[in-house]
């Protein structure tokens, strides 16, 4: 007989994260990558157990070190953001004894990860050629703006340019509004994950052939891969995808509503669900409607359900409808700023919040890799470094004596 494990508190996940060793343990990472694609990428193969070593410039580092305020310590919350567990070594990669120290550190690494600009001169030194026939056994993943290919493949980007480019700002707004970019850096961290997804399926094709690959993903690709429906949509009937607010395209109702003190959601997916919405608002006319009785209908007419149910909405408080619509089993849900959020009981049961000790800002709490192993979220194993802090431990006698690859 199944026995259930009981729930899991934030002690049981320190307890079995102090065993938790990961499925990477034993991969070795050089990262070469700045800003946020790349780091989040490297930083996530880090707490599923990988070695990751940052390297960085000797003048500031990874640039999102000053991208503030505010500030923790001498670094940007930016950068502590995308760089916990791992470890930071300083080289100039443009002089001759730098790249001798990198390609040091490629005998001895599984994976390289780099956003150099196509056609840059590091990406010239770095090639990937040259690279895989030093270390056929390396996996390298490119990460650029727009992907290797292509009348753009030379352009830079950022995570903005990317979202316009890509056409998620196009979708993102209330209908007729200007354009709005997502409130996340969905450009940056598509790239990061889609990132991980290929470096973790090269290390496992290398188990059976013993070879590594070259990888390339962009921020614009990561874009397109994640339009899903709309792409479908589109591709259906060729029409163009307009922004709905909070609505969706293929569903109503399926969207944030005004309530008597708050906004919150409503995300009816079938046509059950629509009839138990219309019970706990006592809307039997609605119920009744055979024109909006069936998805396709409530598409059609989208702006006259989306006014009736605002019109019975308005009456009662979030809490009031949040608590009728859970004992319906209608899923709704209040909208939660971050404060809210990072205070809410369920964050905490899940163990998503972790507190680990930097060298000068104390106590700092970071957020912990979202998949869980046999029940054990996989630990933040130290705070994002100073800059340099590992240098000499790394590079031993081959390190430069300056106060940036001291720590100091």
């Amino acid at each position: 007989m199944r026995t259930i494990d009981p729930e899991p508190t934030t002690e049981t996940y320190g307890t079995a994260a102090a065993a938790f060793h990961g499925p990477l343990e034993g991969v070795r990472v050089i990262d070469l990558s700045k800003i946020l694609a790349g780091p989040y990428a490297t930083m996530s193969l880090g707490d599923l157990g990988a070695e990751v070593i940052k390297v960085e410039h000797p003048d500031g580092g990874d640039p999102t070190r000053a991208w503030g305020p505010p500030m923790v310590g001498a670094d940007a919350t930016y950068f502590h953001a995308a760089n916990h567990g791992k470890k930071s070594v300083t080289i100039d990669l443009k002089s001759d004894r730098g790249q001798a120290q990198v390609f040091d550190l490629l005998a001895d690494a599984d994976v390289l990860v780099e956003n150099f600009r196509p056609g840059s001169s590091l990406q010239t030194i770095f090639d990937y050629q040259e690279l895989s026939a030093k270390f056929p056994h390396l996996v390298i993943l490119h990460i650029s703006a727009y992907g290797d290919h292509g009348p753009m493949r030379d352009e830079p980007g950022y995570d903005m340019v990317a979202q316009a480019r890509g056409g998620l700002m196009s979708l993102t707004g209330e209908p007729g509004g200007p354009p709005m970019k997502a409130g996340f850096a969905m450009g940056d961290l598509g790239a990061g994950l889609f990132g991980i997804i290929g470096i973790v399926s090269a290390l496992f094709e290398r188990s059976r052939t013993g070879k590594g690959q070259y990888l390339t993903t962009s921020l614009y690709e990561g874009q397109l891969a994640l339009h899903v429906n709309w792409a479908t949509n589109y591709f259906a009937d060729g029409k163009r995808p307009q922004a709905l607010g909070s609505g969706h395209p293929n569903l109503v109702p399926y969207q944030a509503y005004p309530a008597a003190d708050d906004y919150f959601v409503i995300a009816i997916g079938n046509d059950s669900l629509w009839q138990k919405l219309c019970t706990v608002l006592d809307r039997p006319d609605l119920g009744g409607d055979e024109r909006i009785s069936a998805n396709a209908g409530r598409l059609e007419h989208r702006e006259y359900v989306n006014a009736e149910l605002s019109r019975s909405l308005r009456m009662q408080t979030v809490d009031h409808w949040c608590t009728l619509f859970s004992a319906a089993g209608v899923p709704a849900a209040p909208i939660k700023h971050l404060d809210e959020v990072y205070a809410d009981p369920q964050t905490e049961a899940l163990g998503m919040v972790q507190t680990v000790d930097h060298p000068s800002a104390g106590p700092m709490r970071q957020v912990a890799f979202p998949v869980n192993f046999n029940g054990t979220r996989p630990p933040v194993r130290s705070a994002p470094p100073e800059l340099g802090a590992d240098t000499h431990d790394i590079l031993g006698d081959s390190a430069p004596l300056t106060a940036t690859t001291t720590g100091a």
